[in-house]
């Protein structure tokens, strides 16, 4: 009997001291089973191709599919938008600068880009309110570059899906194109603060706005920051 015990505890002893040993004692736990997870396929956007209404300076419309598209990375002024020539001379008569309707020249200049031609956008996002955002080439023009080159737009955010988008916008900055030769509200403070936002709306209630800015795009001309005394509407 002694014997038999003495040797037990020697075999038990080789095996506490040999790891691999040691282990086969210990039960292993039972194994886990990990499911595959499902794999989120990625959102496919729509294309859309034919022939379009123009709404404003970035918002097209397809009678064909009842659906509006909007060029995705840029902005335009709104159409009862205005902005204003900096060459103000006779400051004593006249109240305020001569008007630029913005808006409007931002609608005819995308306009007569597309003509009657076919457009095809191509969906990248959709926008709080549904719209989608799209890239929209007509006979292989980019519009959202065609209307940034004559300045009648201006890049939306700081990370466009084209990386000309900017370089463009400089070069219109630059050379005054378009809204860059004019005084004008940032159109998202337009949007905000514009109480009237027909098409009736007279100039000079924008002038008042850019009274009370808090911001604008256009190049800071020699007086764009002499706070001009409100007039009324």
């Amino acid at each position: 009997m002694k014997k038999t015990a003495v040797a037990t505890v020697i075999v038990a002893a080789a095996i506490a001291a040999t790891p691999a040993m040691a282990a086969d004692i210990i039960r292993s736990p039972a194994p886990v089973r990990y499911e595959p997870r499902a794999v989120v396929p990625a959102p496919v956007y729509p294309v859309f191709k034919g022939r379009v209404a123009l709404i404003d300076g970035r918002t097209l419309w397809y009678p064909q599919f009842a659906q509006g598209i909007r060029l995705a990375d840029i902005d335009a002024c709104e159409l009862p938008q205005w902005a204003f020539n900096p060459k103000w001379e006779d400051r004593e008569r006249v109240k305020a600068p001569p008007p630029v309707p913005c808006g409007p020249f931002a609608k005819a200049w995308l306009k007569r880009t597309v003509g009657n031609k076919s457009v095809e956008c191509t969906v990248l996002a959709y926008g709080n309110d549904g719209v989608p955002s799209a890239r929209c080439v007509v006979t292989g023009r980019d519009l959202a570059l065609e209307m940034l080159r004559i300045g009648w737009a201006r890049v939306a955010t700081p990370y466009p899906y084209n990386g000309q988008y900017i370089t463009y916008q400089r070069h219109a900055m630059a050379a005054r194109y378009g809204m860059w030769a004019t005084y004008v509200l940032d159109m998202n403070e337009w949007r905000q603060k514009a109480v009237d936002k027909t098409l009736d709306r007279r100039p000079i209630a924008d002038f008042n706005l850019l009274a009370e800015r808090e911001s604008e795009i256009s190049p800071p001309f020699a007086d764009a920051r002499k706070k001009p005394k409100r007039t009324d509407r």
